[in-house]
């Protein structure tokens, strides 16, 4: 970073404010996403019907990622903003128009391919289900409820990358709180309707979805966007995020597929596994969607602007400041999750149906997860920088390749280590295809690693090596039982994680981590705001 430069400060400030504003609005949804599944798992537990649901929301959800927020948002982010910038402001929301139109017929066609071939759909994703003809048959009804979430939450992925280029993060990042809550109100308010309760969860998604969609709307018309159907589809705008979507299914969206890989492979192992891999999951996207989805959305405006300026100096200190701001988050977040696995799992999950066998065995899925969690970060920042510059075929290629260690991996440590074994193959796929993204990045654009960079990775890694310890020494003071009573592991918990956090802002302030410093100059800016 360059402290003397006034507007890549500046750059880095929009950066870092829209970061807050998304990752603050992120963690609202992931607490309530807790909640979600502390719910789920007091009710349902680790089983059956769970392995059922988790695999028929699984379809629709990667789905989403792949061919929503995973290549929509960045296929259509660079053209609208260049529309923007090159032409007119009439011009981009007459592109944006044509797109939800396109898309909407696209997607209810979808939808109802999904609803007519779900056997066949849940024969693919889980074939070991095919084995017990009720679960199979209780999965295929939860994926016809769940398959046309698809419909609504891509056109809210479209919203998204239209308010997004407008520099409004907000209300995107909340749409998630409102799948939550209307989650959380089915399992109380429906389940009693059904003669299998878990169905209820799987309508709570559909009406979660158009709850979503339509929360996007009174936002889109206060900046000034009005949705009306445009038929214009031979719209050269329309054919160039088409050539950047096609490939940036398979090119932003890695770790999703690997997941879905993983379900596949799980679905042949003992009963609860599918259900052990996605609660593990959901942990690892706590750190992931606050920060790591926070930090790449609110940077990819800003890669795509600059390529439409031309300003290839100004991309790679965004980025570099981008890298750096993810890591500085998410290894201190990686490490507390395999320092403190068994107490998060047995705090968070530990009731009703989910015990103490359960916790052990969602806790060996979180650790290799969690090694991984670096990797999964920084797709998020690598990926959109291929699509600002408008390469479409790098990810796809290397996408591939990480596709087939993964599988490769995943066969290999699947019977010794179990489902940990299919969480360590996702960690070292998705390590392979940040390591070769960022090796075809530089050839490309020349070295986007500052010195900067270097010093903020080391004093970040030694910090977290500070935490860590710190964390581990609560132990010898207040020793882990897994016997022990809700309060005294809720205590052991926060004791832990509270030292942890005091013992890496130290370490960072010690260290003069500019991230750290930059994230407070955010928040003194709010609280002088406030207080004006």
């Amino acid at each position: 970073m360059n402290e003397n430069s006034q507007p890549i400060e500046t750059e880095n400030s929009r950066v870092t404010k829209a970061a807050s504003v998304v990752g603050l609005a992120t963690f609202l949804s992931r607490i309530f996403g807790y909640l979600r599944d502390v719910v789920i798992a007091a009710f349902f537990g680790a089983g059956a019907a769970t392995d059922a649901f988790f695999v028929a929301f699984r379809i629709p959800n990667v789905l989403r990622r792949l061919f929503a927020e995973g290549s929509l948002t960045i296929a259509f982010i660079p053209i609208f903003t260049e529309y923007l910038k090159r032409k007119s402001r009439d011009d981009a929301l007459e592109l944006a128009n044509i797109a939800f139109t396109l898309l909407s017929i696209i997607l209810a066609v979808v939808s109802i391919i999904g609803v007519v071939f779900a056997p066949w759909v849940v024969r693919i994703i889980g074939w070991g289900f095919i084995e017990t003809p009720d679960r199979f048959e209780l999965t295929v009804n939860l994926t016809r409820l769940t398959f046309p979430y698809i419909f609504f939450i891509s056109l809210v992925a479209l919203c998204m990358g239209i308010l997004n280029s407008l520099r409004h993060f907000a209300a995107p990042a909340l749409a998630p709180l409102v799948l939550n809550l209307s989650m959380i109100a089915a399992v109380f308010l429906l389940r009693d309707f059904f003669d299998e309760p878990v169905t209820a969860l799987a309508v709570g998604v559909l009406i979660g979805g158009i709850l979503q969609l339509a929360m996007q709307l009174p936002f889109l018309k206060k900046m000034g966007v009005s949705i009306r159907a445009n038929f214009h589809f031979n719209h050269p705008g329309i054919k160039r995020i088409g050539m950047l979507m096609g490939p940036a299914v398979f090119g932003a969206a890695v770790y999703q597929i690997n997941v879905l890989v993983g379900t596949l492979l799980a679905s042949f192992l003992a009963i609860g596994s599918v259900s052990y891999l996605y609660y593990a999951d959901r942990l690892v996207q706590l750190p992931l969607g606050v920060f790591a989805v926070a930090i790449g959305t609110a940077a990819l405006p800003s890669f795509s602007e600059h390529m439409a300026n031309g300003q290839i100096e100004k991309l790679k200190e965004t980025i570099s400041f981008s890298l750096r701001l993810m890591l500085f988050v998410t290894i201190p977040s990686m490490v507390a999750l395999i320092v403190l696995r068994v107490p998060i799992i047995s705090v968070l999950f530990e009731r009703g149906a989910f015990d103490a066998f359960r916790t052990a065995q969602t806790a060996d899925a979180l650790l290799w997860y969690s090694v991984g969690l670096w990797a999964f970060s920084l797709i998020r920042v690598i990926v959109p920088v291929f699509y600002s510059l408008q390469d479409t075929k790098t990810p796809v290629k290397v996408a591939v390749l990480a596709l087939v260690v993964n599988v490769l991996a995943g066969l290999s440590l699947m019977f010794p280590m179990k489902h940990g074994g299919l969480a360590l193959a996702t960690s070292i796929s998705s390590a392979v295809n940040v390591i070769v993204l960022s090796v075809t990045l530089r050839s490309k654009i020349g070295n986007f690693l500052d010195s900067a960079f270097y010093r903020s990775c080391a004093g970040t890694v030694v910090s977290s090596l500070f935490m860590a310890v710190s964390m581990g020494g609560v132990n010898l003071i207040i020793p882990w039982s897994n016997d022990a009573s809700f309060s005294e592991r809720t205590f052991f918990l926060c004791a832990a994680v509270m030292i942890g956090i005091v013992v890496f802002a130290a370490s960072s302030f010690l260290f003069k981590n500019s991230e750290i410093a930059a994230v407070l100059r955010i928040v003194r800016r709010k609280l002088l705001r406030k207080a004006s």
